[in-house]
């Protein structure tokens, strides 16, 4: 998801959405572990989101703190 739109998310709606990548990184794992993965590249993809999720998270709420 393209960075602008994740800036204009509120926290929840970061929370919800990490929720959601993490339910599936553990699908991948699970096809991985049964060697049925269609897509192997999507574990990078799906990390990389996670962590831009948890980074403009900690940035609104280090914004939120200095106010």
């Amino acid at each position: 998801m393209k960075q602008d739109v994740l800036d204009d998310l509120t926290i929840e709606e970061l929370k919800e959405r990490e929720g959601n990548m993490r339910k599936e990184l553990f699908n991948l794992r699970f096809q991985s572990a049964i060697g049925h993965i269609e897509n192997p590249n999507r574990f990078r993809e799906v990390r990389r989101e996670i962590a831009r999720l948890l980074t403009i998270m900690q940035v609104k709420k280090s914004a939120i703190d200095e106010k």
